[in-house]
């Protein structure tokens, strides 16, 4: 499954919004720290927002915040608010097209194929449902190393 730069770039985000003390920081810091563009965060961040997984903070000191603890925060919610939740194979039932559509009888039940992609699609997000940004960060901290960099890049 492919997933926009978006998706790894909010997850970042978001861990190094933990390691820093939660904020505020502005989009621009954030961007700046890894090298992206910061309209194109800027715009992951309003959707990490209307998720309610990070506040905007108004004026000269403010930025984003974590909304919540990274434990509450699952790789799932991060997927949804920045790819959304809608399936990820979409079933147009081509079973009944074309030769083999004009030579079958009208199909019964759910389409097979659609079924077992279902049923894959599921597992994947129940894998990221089981997933909190805390275990991240629990093996970033492995590495103080990794620590001090984000807190001297976003200081």
């Amino acid at each position: 499954m492919r997933m926009a730069k978006g998706v790894e770039w909010a997850l970042h985000t978001l861990v190094n919004l933990d390691m820093i003390g939660g904020g505020p920081v502005g989009s621009g810091q954030l961007a700046e720290a890894h090298g992206l563009s910061a309209s194109y965060l800027n715009k992951q961040l309003q959707q990490l927002a209307r998720a309610g997984l990070v506040d905007s903070v108004p004026g000269p000191r403010g930025g984003f915040r974590l909304a919540r603890p990274l434990e509450a925060i699952s790789l799932l919610d991060v997927v949804d608010a920045i790819e959304g939740d809608a399936g990820a194979f979409q079933c147009t039932e081509i079973r009944c097209s074309g030769r083999i559509g004009e030579l079958s009888p009208p199909p019964t039940g759910v389409c097979a194929v659609n079924a077992a992609m279902r049923r894959a699609e599921q597992a994947w997000r129940q894998a990221l449902a089981a997933q909190s940004l805390s275990d991240i960060r629990t093996e970033l901290d492995r590495s103080p190393m990794v620590r001090q960099v984000v807190r001297t890049a976003l200081g």
